[in-house]
């Protein structure tokens, strides 16, 4: 029932849509008929051209993803069990916490060029944070009855870690995740329009140069689904892992 409602908003709008350029409010030239739009969409599938791209970017942030949450987790279990260390860099995170990523790329431009290792830190940058933040709220957030039978049986500092507190933190750690991977998929498109000479942002913005709006609203269409279906996936991943108990995050 739930597919149908959204089949049926998804075709609204494709209705609105064709009305719109029937009835000549734009010109084709700013907005091309959807049936225009389909078809470069197959010719671009057939051809491969979409399918690379597709993968480049995917490439491009599963690599930063996977390395931000690495780096994420050992900084927030440092923070945790050594807040002492983390007096000399916690307004480092913070500071850098409010720059926006993509202001960073003229600097890594000139650091790095244009090559894969500016967009893996863009894409660093950018996911992060909030897989940092969420990984640390569900540590601190660990119920001090469960640490006191902790300390019942005995436990040190670290075991009740590695028994209690991390266990305890997994859906924060799996939420945080989800949330670092939408900005890795933000993050990577902007990058990819400044500093990139394939992958889906620099197809938008090269098609916008010659003029093809129908290549344009593909590109937009595509980020979303690739980014959605990636959502998807990820929910129904957290799903399984607190086995349903969690319903949230469908949501």
């Amino acid at each position: 029932m739930k597919i149908i409602k959204q089949l049926l908003v998804i075709l609204g709008i494709v209705l609105i849509w064709q009305i719109t350029c029937s009835i000549d409010i734009f010109n084709t030239y700013i907005l091309p008929p959807p049936l225009k739009v389909f078809n470069t969409f197959i010719k671009m599938v057939t051809s491969g051209e979409i399918i690379e791209d597709i993968y480049i970017s995917f490439k491009r942030v599963l690599i930063g993803y996977i390395i931000s949450f690495i780096l994420a987790f050992i900084v927030a279990v440092i923070s945790f069990l050594k807040k002492s260390l983390s007096q000399y860099y916690e307004f480092l995170i913070q500071l850098f916490r409010n720059i926006p990523p993509l202001s960073m790329i003229p600097l890594l431009i000139l650091w790095y060029g244009i090559g894969e290792m500016t967009k893996i830190i863009i894409i660093i940058l950018a996911s992060f944070f909030p897989m940092y933040l969420n990984i640390l709220k569900g540590f601190k957030e660990c119920d001090k009855k469960l640490l006191e039978v902790g300390d019942i049986f005995g436990y040190s500092k670290y075991k009740k870690f590695i028994k209690i507190t991390l266990p305890y933190a997994i859906s924060d750690i799996l939420i945080g995740m989800r949330i670092g991977l939408g900005y890795s998929w933000r993050a990577i498109i902007g990058a990819e329009m400044i500093a990139a000479s394939t992958g889906i942002g620099h197809m938008i913005l090269f098609a916008q140069q010659l003029s093809r709006t129908d290549k344009v609203i593909i590109g937009i269409i595509t980020i979303g689904i690739v980014g959605y279906l990636c959502d998807l996936l990820f929910a129904f991943i957290i799903n399984k892992c607190l086995r349903g108990g969690n319903k949230s995050v469908w949501n």
